[in-house]
């Protein structure tokens, strides 16, 4: 009985790691906070030079680094009226970043394809309405 409750036990931790991964993947999810997270790679900048430099609303990039900090991943600092932002863990980031480009090189982008999380699918579908990939692999 005790070895069940310790498979019980590791079996949760993995779970939970496992959904500490998706939260942060899903954090990363949206375009303009990777947009935002890679400008913030080239150093602090303040909600109107990012506004500017991407061409976001001001309601939208202070949203989304509200966000980010949440997740740990940005932090700011006062500096006169204006808060200056920042990258937490640059080069984890600039790591995860890459290793996206890579994997994306390598499966030729076909996750841009995908019914269920592809560029013109519906966002975040339950299990149940997960739509099967028709490949030519799947047809043979």
């Amino acid at each position: 009985m005790l070895f069940r409750d310790e498979e019980k036990v590791a079996s949760e931790e993995v779970d939970d790691g496992l959904m500490v991964a998706a939260a942060l993947f899903h954090g990363l999810s949206d375009p303009s906070r990777l947009a935002i997270l890679q400008h913030l790679t080239l150093g602090e900048h303040r909600v109107r030079d990012l506004t500017d430099h991407l061409g976001l609303a001001q309601s939208t990039v202070s949203a989304h680094l509200g966000c980010l900090r949440e997740c740990g991943l940005v932090s700011s600092r006062p500096e006169g009226r204006a808060s200056l932002f920042s990258l937490v863990a640059g080069p984890e980031l600039l790591a995860v970043l890459a290793a996206a480009e890579r994997l994306l090189a390598t499966t030729g982008n076909k996750v841009a394809l995908c019914p269920n999380y592809g560029i013109r699918a519906a966002v975040n579908p339950e299990p149940q309405d997960l739509k099967l990939h028709l490949t030519e692999e799947s047809d043979q």
